[in-house]
């Protein structure tokens, strides 16, 4: 058996390995073991989530299981965004948070992510022995009995506390009405909790995507497919257009004229608004390897601090806390304002958006101009094996030209996901044309070699 967890919690195929209801059970067991061990609480509970997937019910239930075969309690909040899960987490004053979610992954993948007691994702130690224990089997021998096996209860009002969270970010002297916003639900997490928020902030609401049936989740929807918002935004006249991922932890907007925003043209959007009203504590924003050359010109330009990580939020959240930084994000829209939560979080983001259009009273579409998108092409390429990169045969000598050829006008970064088998190539430049032409000929020496 393999490692379980990679850079977001666990994650594959529903009912194959490692996501099947056997090893979910044994990952509920050793999750309980584990938050035993780092809580002083008498009574230890964990909640759990999830979103909107036909394999969740399957997945809730064999947590559930493992839970209370340690002797610790459940408490079930249905579906919830996965940083919704990180606030209950902290509010209820639970020893973990479990959220049954593959994020922007298709309905037939499922994975839990899991949050520690102070709302902030589980440390990788922590993750570590909880990997441990379920591989090893230690603890097939432990087992409560009677009064000391744990109890399950459901949450009814998980989402409203949610609610209130979210609308307290955003400023009492400012208002939505007037504005009229679509949503992209991505038939996910927020289907029924973002249209409430935005609508008793004021707006007038169109939402889209809202309706999940377990099987179209992310499906040619939300943050990673901006199609449909972008017309219903032209068809209906809207301020602008508002998409999320399945599990509500991501944000992509659409400006008043159709086009898109990534998350890296959000993060310039609310940095520079931060910046001018006093509140970048230390000048600072942190981004990742992959945000666009254009942002990192922009951020040069405004004189900022800008810190770099590695990809995945949880490192961007890192680099924040060791900084001090109150703003950071990727340009896949995984965007954290750490003075209002320990994550990212797509309504939050959203609202913090909206806070600047009403704020300087300007459309979105000129908010963006304070960035150019230097030409960039992503290509994601299934692969069989994962080999160090520097291993892949002729990889090295490919990128070492195209780097030549770019001289201080671009970069090359090339990359594995952290969730999925698939390596990701990537090409900046100072021109379309080369910057496709170098993208499309790493991608092939990749596809040659392990493809």
């Amino acid at each position: 058996m393999g490692k379980l967890f990679g850079t977001d919690g666990v994650r594959g195929i529903a009912n194959e390995y490692p996501m099947t209801a056997e090893m979910i059970l044994e990952m509920g067991r050793a999750i309980a073991h584990v938050s035993k061990q780092h809580s002083e609480q008498r009574r230890h509970t964990i909640l759990i989530g999830k979103d909107t997937r036909l394999s969740g019910y399957m997945i809730e239930n064999a947590l559930t299981a493992g839970i209370c075969s340690m002797g610790v309690d459940v408490l079930l909040v249905g579906p919830v965004p996965t940083p919704g899960i990180a606030f209950l987490t902290h509010s209820m004053r639970a020893d973990a948070g479990i959220v049954i979610s593959a994020s922007h992954n298709p309905y037939e993948d499922n994975g839990i992510k899991l949050f520690s007691k102070d709302g902030y994702k589980l440390p990788d130690v922590e993750e570590a022995e909880i990997e441990e224990l379920v591989l090893s089997g230690k603890l097939k021998d432990i087992r409560p009995t009677n009064e000391h096996v744990g109890k399950a209860q459901r949450i009814d009002d998980a989402l409203g506390r949610y609610i209130v969270f979210c609308k307290s970010k955003f400023p009492d002297n400012l208002t939505l009405e007037g504005m009229r916003v679509v949503l992209d639900c991505s038939n996910g997490a927020t289907y029924k909790v973002a249209p409430i928020i935005f609508k008793e902030l004021g707006a007038e609401v169109i939402s889209i995507h809202d309706v999940p049936n377990g099987l179209n989740i992310n499906k040619e929807c939300g943050s990673q497919y901006t199609d449909d918002l972008r017309a219903k935004v032209l068809e209906v006249n809207a301020d602008v257009g508002l998409a999320f991922d399945g599990d509500g932890d991501r944000l992509i907007a659409v400006d008043e004229k159709g086009e898109e925003l990534t998350g890296d043209h959000i993060i310039a959007i609310c940095t520079k608004y931060l910046k001018d009203s006093g509140q970048l504590t230390g000048n600072q924003v942190v981004t990742t390897v992959m945000s666009n050359f254009g942002l990192i010109k922009c951020f040069k330009e405004m004189g900022l601090v800008h810190h770099i990580s590695d990809v995945g939020d949880r490192y961007v959240l890192e680099k924040m806390k060791e900084t001090g930084a109150v703003i950071g994000g990727e340009q896949s829209g995984h965007l954290i304002f750490h003075e209002h939560h320990t994550t990212g979080d797509g309504i939050l983001a959203a609202l913090q958006l909206l806070e600047v259009i009403c704020a300087t009273n300007k459309k979105l579409s000129d908010l963006a101009t304070v960035m150019s998108m230097a030409p960039q092409r992503l290509i994601n390429i299934d692969v069989n094996e994962k080999p160090p990169i520097e291993e892949i045969d002729g990889l090295s000598a490919a990128v070492e030209a195209s780097e030549t050829e770019l001289k201080d006008d671009g970069r090359v970064l090339i990359r594995y996901s952290g969730t999925q088998n698939m390596c990701r190539v990537m090409v900046e430049g100072p021109a379309e044309e080369m910057t496709n032409r170098i993208a499309e000929d790493l991608a092939a020496v990749v596809k040659r070699a392990i493809g």
